[in-house]
């Protein structure tokens, strides 16, 4: 007799299930960076018009054929067709490449954690070099959070051939995230729904508290214009209706079969067209919200960093002309500045390769993204708060729940199938299956703990994931919608929930999601060839900056 499928003890699990997994390290290190680039406030227009054309219908798609199939990817999409058996192990090959290298971010966070007990904070200054008579010299060429990041946590080698050793540090705090991801998921969603509620909601905590101190601390109101202030002409640029798109596309987890994987836990009579208004929203409504507590930070750090900037300008010249202390001030600096030129002409070009020209906007103007914005310039804000270790604390907890809140997604892509599969379950219990996947992404995943392993990173970052799950969420509608038949997808959702789906549905699965997947994929096809073939800079000799990827 065959058992029972497994449930979510209510809806509301399922809910908070899908927002653990949706929103995710993106809606913090990403969604605010692409508002800065494409006009601040401006890019919540092609934001929104992207969340209604392609993220809503494609999130409701997905949840309903898993839902109604009562499968994971694979079986799902067999019961639709046998020859898109494909599509659910193509969901499941790029789940695993995920998984490999996402639960490293956990591990970076679970070090900086540990790291945060410390008074002083370790990247709050630079450390003593070996002799004790200064600081290390590598450290004061860059900065103390870029040092504690490239030096001290990743150790990174001077290029991608220099592979290095094993970071045995590294490597254990993958194997505790990993330990961690293993006892969440262990007895399916038994312990999975238990768990998605602190994952899910202890964020939104942690960002409410990081809201009031970063809307008291100086200078918070300047990132704050910067971000609210719209710059319409953007939305005459592809690029940001492209960007958001993709944000849309990506930050709601489609094509990795993991909503898909969670929807086949639901009782066949859930509203799964509601809960799919409900997680897109909430999902958008976060990112908004983190962009504020996130521009709030980046505005206190370009304050800090220019009236930083400012006060070593008066220094200079208050010592090199023999100036009146506090006769020198910010407001009078620049027309100082001019008379100094005039009346000491040779002196002060002398001077001026140490003068640096302060801008707040140009701090403001610093795009940063990814694992910079969240270990470099949060950690950078954080090490200038009061009570440092509190809010470093609260931090790098948030990011290990929005971490391993993800990975719970992408683990059930994985685990769904295989427990699925009537031959692996009747040969191995799911304690043991959900194990040997863990292990074997541990395993794996001890490759980005080497002193090469950012490299890996960023090159599993950028191509692991983006082109398969465009062709995977396409063939996915079309499937649904021609191969399947669109009238019959309407009887079963009638049957579900009770009506059936309106125009607005229809024609966004039938027609204009397609179409933007379509435009998309042309998009990022047209990029890779017209911008060449990825490479980076590595680290120079004297190590003054560190290596970035670039295309030529």
């Amino acid at each position: 007799m065959e058992k029972s499928r497994p449930l979510w003890d209510n809806p509301l699990q399922f809910v908070f299930a899908c927002i653990s997994y949706a929103v995710g390290l993106g809606n913090v290190w990403r969604f605010p960076y692409l508002c800065q680039m494409y006009g601040g406030g401006g890019f919540l227009i092609p934001y929104f018009v992207m969340l209604i054309v392609e993220g809503m219908p494609l999130l409701y798609l997905e949840l309903a054929v898993g839902q109604r199939m009562r499968r994971g990817s694979i079986g799902a999409w067999r019961t639709i067709s046998p020859y898109l058996c494909g599509v659910g192990v193509a969901s499941v090959v790029v789940s695993f490449f995920l998984s490999m290298y996402y639960n490293v971010i956990n591990a970076w966070a679970f070090w900086y954690l540990f790291h945060s007990f410390q008074d002083p904070l370790p990247w709050a200054s630079c450390p003593l070099n070996s002799n004790r008579t200064g600081y290390e010299a590598e450290c004061e060429r860059t900065s103390p959070t870029q040092y504690f990041w490239y030096r001290r946590t990743l150790n990174i080698a001077p290029s991608l051939e220099a592979s290095g050793g094993l970071q045995w540090e590294q490597a254990l705090c993958l194997t505790l995230a990993w330990l961690v991801v293993y006892l969440c998921i262990l007895r399916g969603t038994e312990s999975t729904g238990k768990v998605v509620y602190v994952t899910a909601s202890l964020p939104y905590c942690v960002l409410i508290i990081y809201l009031i101190r970063g809307l008291t601390l100086h200078g918070a109101v300047n990132g704050l214009i910067y971000m609210f202030t719209p710059k319409l002409e953007q939305l005459a640029n592809p690029k940001a209706w492209i960007s958001a798109a993709t944000q849309i596309f990506f930050s709601l987890g489609l094509g990795f079969g993991s909503l898909i994987a969670f929807a086949s836990y639901n009782e066949p009579s859930n509203n799964c067209e509601r809960h799919a208004i409900v997680v897109s929203l909430i999902n958008s409504a976060t990112s908004i919200f983190a962009s504020i507590v996130t521009f709030s930070i980046y505005g206190f750090k370009a304050t800090f960093n220019y009236e930083s900037c400012i006060n070593k300008v008066i220094l200079l010249l208050t010592n090199a002309f023999d100036l009146e202390e506090g006769s020198l001030t910010a407001d009078n600096l620049s027309a100082v500045q001019a008379h100094l030129a005039a009346a000491h002409p040779h002196a002060y070009a002398e001077l001026l390769p140490q003068l640096k020209n302060c801008s707040l906007e140009a701090e403001l103007d610093t795009a940063v993204q990814g694992t910079g914005l969240a270990f470099i310039v949060y950690s950078e804000a954080i090490k200038n708060m009061e009570v440092s270790q509190l809010y470093s604390v609260l931090y790098f907890s948030m990011l290990l729940m929005l971490g391993i809140g993800s990975m719970l997604g992408n683990t059930a892509a994985i685990l769904t199938p295989l427990t699925d599969s009537k031959f692996i379950a009747t040969h191995l219990p799911k304690e043991v299956i959900s194990g040997l996947v863990c292990l074997i992404n541990c395993v794996i995943g001890l490759t980005f703990t080497m002193e090469a392993g950012n490299y890996w990173f960023d090159i599993f970052n950028d191509y692991a994931a983006t082109l398969s799950l465009l062709l995977i969420v396409l063939v996915e509608t079309i499937a649904v919608c021609y191969a399947y038949g669109i009238r019959r997808f309407e009887k079963d959702l009638h049957t579900m929930i009770g009506h059936k789906p309106s125009w607005y549905w229809k024609i966004m699965w039938a027609f204009a999601s397609p179409l933007l997947i379509i435009s998309l994929f042309i998009f990022y096809i047209t990029d890779y060839i017209l911008t060449g073939t990825l490479s980076y800079v590595p680290c120079d000799d004297k190590v003054s900056f560190y290596p970035k990827f670039l295309r030529k």
